[in-house]
């Protein structure tokens, strides 16, 4: 699998989505990029979109935002990597027995609703197409210029001797970061792998909501809990630069404590 790809005329590092479909289109215009009559979104200098993960589950339109990466991607016009709840709704969608939870019965629903809509046969290709996106998502990409490794992305997080390498053991921990356990509500606690992060290499995360972006040792965290009704946020390489869209609503139902970017 490739893991390393050349920055080009420039990438736009995309925080989680979550569902949020029309915040994303709104980040998207603002970043001028616009649909061609096929409908797919164009940079008119030749950027890419690059997605963290967890594109679906928790908010109110998953299909419609996988869709948009399983064209993208397809298309060569974006890139998209692993990430906890893309495995949790591929592994469904490859028919394991898993509980859908958090945010991913959401999925399920939506599912649902599209095949009163669609059909039988056109939903369960839909499936098939986006269960083989997710599950060919690598852990991570590495972003080079000229020749040379610049920048790392990676949905929860990554150590600085996983970068470059590929087995289940680095696609657990780029999904869920550095989990010692969980506490007595089942969350978990992680460890700040950042912290031991050495090098000149850049890496952008997502995964674990701040309500602004967290820079730290050469890390940047752009989950702003956009479905928490906090912002969808975009880094822009080699600028440099913070884009970002207020969510027009709290998507998650999650109120005080239980709102990761209230706390």
């Amino acid at each position: 699998m490739k893991l390393k790809i050349d920055v080009g005329n420039g990438i736009d590092f995309i925080g989680d989505i979550h569902a949020c479909y029309d915040e994303f289109i709104e980040l998207l215009n603002k970043l001028n990029y616009q649909p061609n009559k096929y409908g797919l979104y164009i940079h008119p200098h030749g950027r890419k979109i690059v997605s963290l993960g967890d594109v679906m589950s928790r908010g109110p339109q998953s299909i419609k935002c996988m869709q948009f990466f399983l064209s993208h991607v397809n298309a060569g016009l974006a890139y998209m990597i692993d990430s906890n709840h893309g495995w949790k709704i591929a592994r469904w969608l490859m028919g394991r027995n898993v509980q859908l939870r958090h945010g991913d019965e959401k999925v399920e629903e939506e599912f649902r609703e599209y095949e009163k809509l669609n059909g039988v046969k056109e939903t369960a290709k839909l499936k098939e197409d986006i269960k083989e996106l997710l599950i060919n998502s690598p852990s991570h990409y590495i972003f080079t210029v000229n020749g040379e490794n610049q920048v790392v992305c990676a949905h929860a997080g990554i150590r600085d001797d996983f970068i470059g390498k590929e087995n289940n053991r680095i696609k657990n921990f780029c999904r869920y970061g550095d989990v010692s356990r969980m506490d007595e509500r089942g969350k978990p606690i992680r460890k700040d792998w950042y912290k031991f992060h050495e090098g000149n290499l850049l890496i952008i995360w997502g995964h674990d909501p701040k309500r602004e972006p967290l820079i730290e040792n050469n890390t940047i965290n752009i989950d702003q809990g956009a479905v928490f009704g906090g912002k969808l946020t975009c880094f822009r390489y080699p600028e440099n630069e913070f884009v970002f869209v207020k969510a027009s609503k709290n998507y998650s139902g999650k109120v005080g404590e239980d709102n990761p970017i209230h706390r």
